[in-house]
C-alpha cells in the first residue's frame, strides 16, 4: 500500500514536471547546445516578413538581431516573439567572444534532400538558429558558414506597449501582436468588444490571431499571455472609430 502510495506520488510529480515545463518553455532555464547558421544578406533585408508574420522587422522594432528557429524550436509558431541569448562555443577557429540576444521572427524550414550533419541544419531533431547575417557575424565570423553555440531562453526588453494591429474585415479581425517583452512568446489572446464580454481568439499563423465577431463600432480590449503564464489586460486600446489597418499600443510586461 505504501508502496502504491510512493508511485503514485511520483508519477504525479513527474507528471507536474512535464506540465511545467511544457508550459514555461524553458524560459529562464540555463544553457543549451545547439547551431546557428545565417541568411538574408548584410542588411538582413532577406528576413523580413517570415512565418511569424511581423513583415518589417524595421520597422517594427526588432531590427536584425533575428533568428528564424528549426522545427524543434519553433513549436509551431508558438515560439515566435521568443528571445535567446547565445554565444559561438568551442570552436576557436570561427567564434568570436561575447554574446547577443536574438528575437524568433522566423521559421527554418527542414531540408529532407540534405543529412542533418551536412546541409540540413534545420531537420528535425536539430536545435539550430538561422541568424540574420549581421547578428551572426556578432558571434562568428562569415567563413565559418555554422557553429556551435551554447543558448539559453531569456527575457525580452522592449520599448513602449504590446502592439495590436487590426487587419481582415468585418467578422474577420486578425490581429498581429508585436513588440512583446518578458517571455516574448504569445499562447492564448482574448478580445472584448465595447458593447460585450471578452471572447477567446484562436491564432490563425505566426502570430495573428483572429476573431470571427463583429466587434466595428465599438472600443476594443485585449488579454494577452505568455508562455510563463502571466497575462496584460489592455483596456479600450482601440477607440469605437479604430479603422482596419490601424496599431494601437497596449499595456506590457
Amino acid at each position: 500500500m505504501a508502496f502504491t502510495s510512493c508511485l503514485a506520488i511520483t508519477l504525479l510529480v513527474s507528471v507536474l514536471n512535464l506540465c511545467i515545463r511544457g508550459t514555461y518553455a524553458d524560459y529562464g532555464a540555463g544553457w543549451v547546445g545547439g547551431h546557428a547558421t545565417f541568411y538574408g544578406g548584410g542588411d538582413a533585408s532577406g528576413t523580413m516578413g517570415g512565418a511569424c508574420g511581423y513583415g518589417n522587422l524595421y520597422s517594427q522594432g526588432y531590427g536584425t538581431n533575428t533568428a528564424a528557429l528549426s522545427t524543434a524550436l519553433f513549436n509551431d509558431g508558438l515560439s515566435c516573439g521568443s528571445c535567446y541569448e547565445m554565444r559561438c562555443d568551442n570552436d576557436p577557429r570561427w567564434c568570436l567572444p561575447g554574446s547577443i540576444i536574438v528575437t524568433a521572427t522566423n521559421f527554418c524550414p527542414p531540408n529532407f534532400a540534405q543529412a542533418n550533419d551536412n546541409g540540413g541544419w534545420c531537420n528535425p531533431p536539430l536545435q539550430n538558429f538561422d541568424l540574420a547575417e549581421p547578428a551572426f557575424l556578432q558571434i562568428a565570423q562569415y567563413r565559418a558558414g555554422i557553429v556551435p553555440v551554447s543558448f539559453r531562453r531569456v527575457a525580452c526588453v522592449k520599448k513602449g506597449g504590446i502592439r495590436f494591429t487590426i487587419n481582415g474585415h468585418s467578422y474577420f479581425n486578425l490581429v498581429l501582436i508585436t513588440n512583446v517583452a518578458g517571455a516574448g512568446d504569445v499562447h492564448s489572446v482574448s478580445i472584448k468588444g465595447s458593447k460585450g464580454g471578452w471572447q477567446s481568439m484562436s491564432r490563425n499563423w505566426g502570430q495573428n490571431w483572429q476573431s470571427n465577431n463583429y466587434l466595428n463600432g465599438q472600443a476594443l480590449s485585449f488579454q494577452v499571455t505568455t508562455s510563463d503564464g502571466r497575462t496584460v489586460t489592455s483596456n479600450n486600446v482601440a477607440p469605437g472609430n479604430w479603422q482596419f489597418g490601424q496599431t494601437f499600443s497596449g499595456g506590457q510586461f
